[in-house]
């Protein structure tokens, strides 16, 4: 992809030769000049500004402007935190959390009968992973591990998926807990009579595995999505063959985990432009493609 500044005048003479060659696809975005960005993902990059082709084929960075400012990590994932929580109040986040509230409600009076039938010794072997998989250190080390890789190799849309990770983790995880503080929900009681003194709604593996999934369906498309959502969905059914949560809880907890990774990814999926501030004002960014 080619992307710069041009005048009117190369404009007018860029489309009389586009006309010549229908196999160009033009993309005209406008930007004004009198706002700063807010909501650009302000990555920690020493890597170069070019993107290779192969990079821009992921539809999570669609939306990136050609030179981001260079932050420090602690101080980009301050301002992404920051710029995420910003996205999470949006209609849609109503919609998937009034969704996974009304069916968590719904299963809620079966909660106790689902348990009794998941919990058994003879597949224990099948569902103890989850506990492993779905946990905070497993699922950060494996954000942290995409990010590095990605700065370490020069290849930015890994690192800018790693980022939106660690940042769907840290929120996931501040989410899930503050509502447990806040709804106090007892765990069930577990098969030898004890009692968890920690809470149960929402269920905080849920929420971390979906909103991971979330991000990575955002970033690598749809296709991503079976596998994905499978393994979310694999853990979130652990936890009720462990008797750890109740299935209201992992049914919220999934639906919270999908609009923090939806609102993290916000900023590149779901906007074509960004405010610019450009040293005359404004301008006009035309990107040509020439396809395959």
């Amino acid at each position: 992809m080619l992307s710069r500044w041009i005048t009117l005048s190369e404009i007018r003479l860029g489309l009389r030769l586009i006309a010549k060659q229908p196999i160009l696809s033009i993309t005209v975005v406008a930007t004004l000049g009198i706002t700063v960005p807010s909501r650009v993902m302000a990555q920690d990059d020493s890597a170069q500004a070019a993107q290779s082709e192969s990079q821009q084929d992921h539809p999570a960075a669609s939306g990136e402007e050609p030179a981001k400012p260079t932050r420090g990590f602690f101080s980009a994932l301050g301002h992404n935190l920051g710029d995420d929580l910003k996205h999470v109040p949006r209609r849609n986040s109503v919609y998937w959390l009034a969704g996974g509230g009304a069916l968590a409600l719904a299963i809620h009076p079966a909660d106790h009968s689902i348990n009794a039938h998941l919990v058994n010794k003879s597949s224990d072997a099948l569902w103890i992973p989850g506990h492993v998989i779905g946990s905070t250190p497993v699922v950060l080390g494996g954000a942290f591990a995409t990010y590095f890789a990605g700065r370490l190799t020069g290849t930015r849309w890994v690192q800018h998926l790693g980022m939106d990770e660690i940042e769907a983790t840290a929120l996931a995880s501040a989410f899930s807990e503050g509502i447990k503080l806040a709804v106090r929900r007892q765990r069930p009681v577990q098969v030898d009579g004890n009692q968890s003194h920690t809470y149960s709604f929402p269920s905080g593996h849920a929420t971390l595995t979906f909103a991971a999934a979330t991000v990575l369906q955002q970033h690598l498309g749809y296709k991503a999505a079976i596998p994905t959502y499978a393994v979310a969905s694999y853990v979130a059914m652990s936890r009720l063959h462990d008797n750890r949560h109740f299935a209201s809880d992992v049914v919220f907890g999934a639906a919270l985990g999908i609009v923090v990774g939806r609102s993290v990814t916000w900023h590149g999926r779901n906007f074509y432009a960004s405010p610019m501030l450009l040293p005359d004002g404004g301008g006009i960014q035309l990107a040509m493609v020439r396809r395959p």
